[in-house]
């Protein structure tokens, strides 16, 4: 009986594995739920796998390894299996007979499981594939280029082939999550033309389709990232994209996409606040170092105090743990969030320290900015950090690398170099582009500085590097021939150096170029011209010229950019009417959409230039806007906080007295309370000097007063009255109210209220202009101090304005003519 019954039992086992087995091999490994069921399926049939059946079983074991938690170390399980050694050896000898789709999907899922490039299954299966790409299809040849830059082949032939394919085939692509692999892979290779056609078939397609993928928008943002093309029309349709699927984004993306918006200088309030939601939500979900510091990495510079405060805390608590590129990043997301946590500095700074041996020149470079910007002091940090420098200087031969260098130990203590270094500098001027030029120029200037201030004396060496630097940087403006280029090159140069060394020959550059202007680079170079301070009436005329003509293809993002340099330098272009009003036209349609800081901006960008459009002031002056601009500031660094709020109460001074009939309120009585009472102000030499000089002129210091606050709080460096006979009055002799208008918050007029006068009596305002006031190239006045001069002539001053320039003239240079100069001014005919 017990013999039957153990028969029975082995004849049912029998017949349930013949009746596994007798499904085909494709189906059972389709239900196996776990990787070592394949690696016995492969064992039992290895005899007899074809092509298709090695395709199914690496797709099986790569789906079931992306469900596992630990990904890295089950990589490795499977790598060093026996039957992925014996799937491995099966699969070279089918490459032959593997199609297309079936050999580029093998080679994909090799690489994922960590087989190395060098491997000969890899060579073989890349061969092949090299031999058929010709006939890959659009989503074949994507994961083949995706296959390539996992081995970072991003300069090879193979992928100069790729892109050449996609370059002949681009008119004929509809597949846009495909293209969008392709576009990312093949950046490091394509020319300009390129980029703008891949640019607008993206855009074909991206509006062809119903619903886009966030993979999709992120991909296109990488691509956008890759190329250093802020291209908004794209990166507004991504953001959209990003907005409408943020409960789908995971701490990885947002942090990906925050990355490509800084590096693109792309800033989008709305994906701010969304992406902080997300990640606040997410702080209780991680505890290991690795995901923790991405989340503090993202989530720190955009955080509310109580935030900030909680992720410090847990960052010290776990910072003994962090790896070297872990600390790195933490210390650079300290610098963004400007931290003063002296304790969390100095443990990091400890990591830091630890791990120093590891880095890279340019880390090191980007550990020196955080520490010296974080206020940080460790003389043994500091000391192996130059030693480090010097190390790597000493054997570096890339001009990139070598600038990197030098710049970093210009900014420790003591940031000399010896005749070696300073002749490896010499060695690669002439292979240096102007932006390399630029960093060495920067430090020879802090190692002067330096030497100034410990009573050292100039060397040689230093004038001679200077003089070689210039000569080099002159040469490179001189021979460029592409405004594009030449705008990539001089887009961060440093402020010292470029002003006194390069500005001139630089717009001479760009006067040379200027045809090259044109609706896609018209507001970089408008952004340049703004820092220099150089009246170009030739060049800004050419800017309007592009705009009104081109308006169409303009994004409403560029117009701040546009408008600038104009209101800076405070010049009307012959079509002024026509310019300003083509660019508010452009931007009526997005007002509601466009960044509050932005809108901030532009409105006293144009009110400077005396351009009030009603459309703008009333989105801006309105609770909603308002409550959205209170919002950003939260999250915004504190210098940029500050200087949105001062914007905002000049344009809103500017409405008030300019544009009365608006009826917009006053509403910065208390925050100027707040700014005027920290800032007691202080006067300079010159400033001191003309104030002597008054009191003499006035007959006496009552006459004259210094820093003094008018109505709606403009800085007013001196201050007399004249009675009707042209006589000084001095102060205190009858009833006269100054400074602060009483009882102005949310006041619905500019009626300025205790400014009474005497009949007849003037009020007179004497301005000092220093060369801040003018443009740097011409004695012309620049727009805020226009300005000033507008508003305090409407609050009912005679203005008189001193120019630095005749105030330090040779006519000038006696103290009777200056005192003559200032009666003149006052009592005399002449005019300000």
């Amino acid at each position: 009986m017990f013999r039957l019954r153990t028969l029975c039992a082995f004849s049912w086992r029998e017949f349930q594995f013949r009746s596994f087995s007798c499904e085909p091999l494709i189906i059972q490994m389709n239900k196996c739920t776990d990787q070592e069921q394949i690696f016995d399926l492969i064992e039992r049939n290895k005899e007899t796998l074809s092509e298709k059946q090695v395709e199914c079983a690496f797709n099986n074991l790569w789906q079931l390894q992306k469900q596992k938690t630990s990904l890295l170390k089950n990589v490795e399980y499977v790598g060093d299996h026996p039957q992925f050694l014996t799937l491995h050896n099966l699969t070279t000898n089918k490459i032959k007979l593997m199609n297309d789709d079936t050999l580029v999907n093998v080679l994909y899922i090799t690489q994922q499981f960590a087989v190395k490039a060098h491997d000969p299954l890899i060579q073989a299966l890349v061969t092949e594939a090299w031999k058929r790409m010709e006939r890959f299809d659009i989503k074949v040849l994507s994961t083949f280029s995706t296959c390539l830059a996992d081995q970072r082949l991003y300069f090879s032939p193979l992928m100069g082939k790729i892109a050449d394919i996609v370059n002949r085939n681009l008119e004929t692509i509809q597949d846009l999550r495909s293209l969008c692999v392709l576009m990312v892979n093949i950046s490091s290779l394509i020319s300009q033309h390129f980029q703008e056609q891949l640019v607008n078939k993206t855009e074909l397609l991206f509006d062809n389709m119903s619903s886009p993928e966030v993979d999709i928008a992120k991909r296109i943002v990488q691509f956008l990232q890759n190329v250093k093309f802020r291209y908004y029309p794209l990166l507004e349709r991504c953001n959209k994209v990003f907005l409408d699927n943020m409960n789908h984004l995971d701490l990885d993306s947002i942090s990906k996409i925050f990355d490509g918006y800084q590096f693109l200088q792309f800033y989008s309030f709305e994906f701010v606040i969304v992406a902080k939601k997300r990640l606040t939500e997410m702080i209780p979900l991680f505890d290991n170092p690795a995901s923790f510091v991405k989340l503090f990495v993202a989530l720190g510079p955009v955080a509310e105090p109580e935030e900030k405060k909680q992720l410090k805390s847990t960052m010290l608590l776990i910072s003994e743990e962090l790896t070297s590129q872990q600390a790195l990043a933490v210390v650079k997301a300290m610098e963004d969030m400007e931290s003063r946590n002296s304790h969390l500095i100095k443990k990091i700074a400890s990591v830091l320290h630890k791990h120093l041996d590891n880095y890279k020149p340019v880390e090191l470079l980007k550990i020196t900015q955080a520490l010296i910007f974080l206020h940080f002091q460790s003389k043994a940090l500091f000391v192996k950090l130059r030693e480090l420098l010097l190390s790597y200087l000493k054997v570096s031969v890339i001009p990139s690398e070598i600038s990197i260098l030098v710049y970093a130990i210009s900014m420790l203590p003591s940031p000399h170099l010896d005749e070696a270094s300073v002749s490896r500098i010499e060695a690669v001027l002439p292979q240096c582009n102007l932006y390399g030029l630029n960093d060495f120029a920067t430090s020879v200037l802090r190692w002067i500085q330096y030497d100034h201030m410990h009573m050292s004396s100039i060397t040689g060496k230093q004038l001679k590097l200077l003089q070689k630097l210039d000569h080099y940087s002159h040469q490179r403006l001189q021979q460029s021939n592409n405004l594009d280029l030449l705008w990539e090159e001089v887009k961060s140069l440093k402020e010292d150096w470029f002003r006194e060394s390069l500005v001139e020959e630089t717009i001479a550059a760009l006067h040379r170029l200027m045809d090259g202007m044109n609706c896609m680079n018209v507001s970089k170079i408008a952004s340049f011209i703004s820092r220099t301070n150089y009246l170009s009436t030739l060049l800004l005329d050419k800017i309007a010229s592009v705009v009104i003509e081109q308006i169409e293809k303009i994004h409403p993002f560029s117009i701040l950019a546009i408008i600038l340099p104009f209101s800076i330098l405070n010049y009307d272009p012959p079509q002024r009417n026509e310019f300003l009003g083509t660019c508010m036209q452009c931007l009526n349609s997005h007002l509601g959409t466009l960044d509050p800081v932005m809108l901030v901006f532009l409105g006293f960008s144009l009110a400077t230039l005396e351009y009030f459009p009603e459309n703008l002031l009333k989105t801006i002056f309105n609770i909603k806007f308002l409550a959205r601009l209170d919002s950003q500031l939260e999250i915004l660094p504190s210098s940029l906080r500050s200087r949105v709020q001062f914007r905002l109460m000049e344009l809103n001074r500017a409405v008030r007295l300019e544009c009365p009939e608006f009826q917009i309120p006053w509403f910065h009585e208390r925050f100027c309370q707040q700014h005027y009472n920290k800032d007691t102000g202080s006067m300079n030499g010159a400033q001191l000097q003309i104030y002597k000089m008054l009191a003499e002129v006035l007959g006496g210091i009552n006459c004259v007063k210094a820093s003094v606050l008018s109505p709606y709080y403009h800085t007013v460096d001196f201050e007399c009255i004249l009675d009707k006979r042209k006589k000084p009055l001095p102060y205190g002799s009858h009833n006269i109210t100054l400074g602060r208008p009483p009882g102005m918050y949310w006041e619905s007029n500019t009626q300025i209220v205790g400014s009474s006068l005497p009949p007849g009596a003037e009020r007179i305002a004497l301005e000092f202009l220093d060369s801040k006031a003018f443009c740097r190239n011409v004695p012309h006045i620049k727009g805020k101090s226009a300005m000033k001069k507008r508003h305090l002539e409407i609050l009912g001053y005679h203005v008189i304005q001193i120019p630095h320039f005749e105030w330090n003239s040779m006519a000038l240079s006696q103290k009777d003519a200056r005192l003559d100069y200032l009666r003149e001014h006052i009592f005399g005919a002449g005019k300000s």
